[in-house]
């Protein structure tokens, strides 16, 4: 529900709130249609992450590459992400959400259309120039969800609404996982193979054109009044602070590098983990590609409830720290878990531990990106949030390559020890990240 007040607008200087003036605040009821198309919006993009990957066999088989061709698919998300955040960045802070938000539908639509005119054994490249396309487009989508949840809703739903825009994310990986096995079927003829592909990229590119159509239409930058006295102060720092500031300020502040690093570390597993998973399954499970996708299924909407949840308790008990550590180490007993229990010769044993693994690892996505807005405060989230995904491709690259290689010259159990280790090295970072909740100050 939509209210009036009269708050007093306060700034932040070195962690210490001042009180400034006094501003009029609302929180509007359109804020839930604009983050339901946004929901939408992002999954349509985060769908096509995986889609080559989870049926990594029939794409090989299909255009005659190998392995590592494929695994390109996913890791080109996180190679182009890493250069092209910074202008993205900048557009998200200096020209709003709606701006951001066409750009990306409209890249997520027309690679999508590319890949239409890819289906023929020896039209891979164009299949990954489309891909490459919806790929860049990412930029403007991985930060929006904390600009989002701090511009149009008040401080008691700010923490939900980002766990419900990193859920759209997560459903659009969700769809990834589960449909492409359903829609290419295996066969030792190639036209079979061809055929499924051809109706995978029709439907992806029909979602993607009418998601477009709802943003020109329908999506906002920002709602006529601030939803808060912190957002207020928020944007009164935008207008007189250059985007290069902002960008040093963030990397002089040692609780967000800490975080950073941490953050990436636990995503860039999850990342290695997605894109390796059919060929894991395939090795200890052999026939088992539908398994796989329903088993990313499983990861993936098990961290859709865990990223609810972790919001709903951090706008509860504003307990930042608590919370991020607590899921750091949970999503690292979940890893050796799911480790121990791949070889058990009882498929249905995976299914569990790796929708455990999900619940937390996944979950910790809106976490983090809170947990950074409130150490930066008043900086943009779009900017910390932009950071942190940087850092997680590069990090993601990295360990998807690693993992790669480990699995290839060592099997599938020392690739994932190799990862619980390093997520063992985040939960003590994580531990050192200082409990700097400067946005909470704000609202005193």
């Amino acid at each position: 529900m939509s209210k009036n007040n009269a708050d007093y607008l306060k700034s932040v200087e070195g962690g210490v709130v001042q009180p400034t003036q006094v501003v009029e605040t609302k929180v509007f009821k359109r804020r839930w249609a604009i983050l339901a198309i946004f929901v939408f919006y992002s999954a349509s993009n985060a769908m096509q992450w995986i889609q080559y990957s989870i049926i990594a066999n029939l794409v090989m088989k299909y255009y005659g590459i190998n392995s590592f061709a494929v695994d390109w698919t996913s890791m080109i998300y996180m190679v182009l992400y890493i250069p092209f955040i910074f202008p993205a960045s900048y557009l998200l802070d200096k020209m709003g959400l709606r701006v951001a938000a066409i750009l990306g539908a409209v890249g997520t639509a027309a690679g999508a259309w590319i890949k239409v005119f890819s289906v023929a054994p020896d039209r891979f490249w164009v299949t990954f120039l489309g891909h490459s396309v919806v790929a860049l487009s990412q930029v403007f989508v991985l930060s929006v969800p904390a600009r989002l949840a701090a511009v149009w809703f008040g401080p008691d739903q700010v923490s939900s609404a980002c766990s419900i825009g990193v859920f759209g994310n997560q459903l659009g990986v969700a769809v990834g996982f589960l449909f492409p096995p359903m829609l290419v079927q295996n066969s030792d003829d190639l036209a079979v193979i061809g055929k499924g592909l051809q109706l995978m990229f029709y439907i992806v590119a029909a979602i993607t054109s009418v998601i477009l159509v709802l943003i020109v239409l329908f999506f906002k930058a920002e709602p006529p009044l601030p939803a808060s006295s912190a957002q207020a102060v928020q944007r009164d720092a935008e207008t007189s602070e250059s985007f290069m500031t902002s960008l040093k300020t963030l990397m002089t502040n040692k609780g967000y590098l800490l975080l950073l690093l941490s953050y990436a570390i636990n995503v860039g597993i999850f990342y290695a983990l997605s894109t390796l998973l059919s060929q894991i399954l395939v090795h200890y499970y052999p026939g088992s590609e539908a398994d796989a996708g329903r088993i990313g299924l499983a990861i993936v909407c098990a961290g859709m409830l865990g990223s609810v949840f972790c919001g709903i308790i951090l706008d509860k008990s504003h307990r930042f720290k608590e919370t991020t550590l607590g899921v750091y180490v949970l999503s690292f007993v979940g890893m050796i878990v799911f480790t121990f229990t791949l070889d058990c010769g009882q498929i249905y044993v995976v299914y569990i531990t790796a929708a455990v693994l999900g619940f937390f690892m996944t979950g910790y996505l809106p976490v983090g990106f809170e947990f950074a807005a409130e150490l930066t405060y008043p900086e943009p989230e779009g900017t910390s949030a932009g950071l942190l995904n940087a850092a997680t491709q590069l990090v993601g690259i990295c360990f998807t390559t690693l993992s790669g290689y480990l699995f290839n010259a060592c099997g599938a159990f020392w690739s994932n020890i190799a990862l619980s280790v390093m997520l063992a090295v985040g939960c003590l970072l994580t531990s050192l990240v200082p409990n700097d909740l400067r946005r909470q100050k704000a609202k005193l």
